[in-house]
């Protein structure tokens, strides 16, 4: 069956590659994706899949062409825009959203990257710096992947057995996050900041400017009568007709 040749499409990442590794096939800023086939809905009905919370991550490793990109060294934003441009190669472009009881038709090839701000980007690596606004600290720190996800959620876990009722998600997360604090790249220094001298209103300035900057597609659409609403990317995004 090698008459058959499967079209392919690139997508253009959020990160635009800057915070990957040069020698990482993805710093080239794209990611060439095939379209989704019968072999890829198999998939997304595998019952092991969905019960382990990997069954995007299986079809991603299916749809993706270049099999020396790792699926964990992926931002987190540069996984949404593949994950968007799979499920618009897969099932078209029509996503249909439910927004204060009316179904609604979201055309997902209408939303765009957000601009990335690489002004702050430390010698071209998932490094970028800070000024918390209240204090005046400089920190500098990283953007996820999945390598730090599994981390951070093997950590949580662990705690959960220690400290049932009272799991510090928050802090936990900002550990992993934040690469230096004044220069200090010391991780004990690091934690005992977050956990004793970091003032809320410096965590919560810091967590808005992540939001706001970190490169990632943009999920608000504005409506036929002109109100703003974020995309959900509910159970029918890759489930049609769930």
């Amino acid at each position: 069956m090698s008459e058959f040749k499967f079209p392919t499409e690139e997508v253009d990442l959020p990160s635009e590659g800057l915070l990957y590794p040069k020698d990482n096939p993805l710093s080239s800023g794209k990611v060439e994706i095939k379209y989704m086939t019968a072999k890829e809905e198999d998939i997304l009905t595998n019952q092991s899949y969905i019960q382990k919370g990997t069954v995007l991550d299986k079809v991603l490793e299916s749809v993706i062409i270049d099999k020396s990109i790792k699926l964990k060294d992926l931002l987190i934003g540069d996984k949404n825009a593949i994950l968007i441009a799979t499920r618009i190669l897969g099932y078209g472009k029509k996503y249909h959203i439910t927004y204060e009881g009316e179904t609604l038709d979201v055309d997902l090839t209408e939303l765009n990257n957000k601009p990335f701000d690489s002004s702050t980007l430390i010698e071209g690596k998932n490094e970028l710096a800070y000024t918390l606004p209240h204090s005046g600290t400089k920190i500098t720190y990283k953007l996820l992947n999945g390598h730090d996800n599994a981390k951070i959620e093997a950590e949580l876990k662990g705690l959960k057995k220690i400290q049932k009722d009272n799991v510090p998600e928050l802090t936990t997360r900002l550990k992993h996050i934040i690469i230096s604090v004044n220069g200090d790249e010391d991780s004990k220094s690091i934690r005992e900041f977050v956990d004793g001298y970091m003032l809320a209103r410096d965590s919560r300035s810091f967590r808005e400017h992540l939001k706001n900057t970190q490169p990632d597609v943009d999920m608000n659409v504005t409506l036929d009568n002109g109100r703003e609403v974020e995309v959900p990317l509910g159970l029918n995004f890759f489930w049609p007709d769930a």
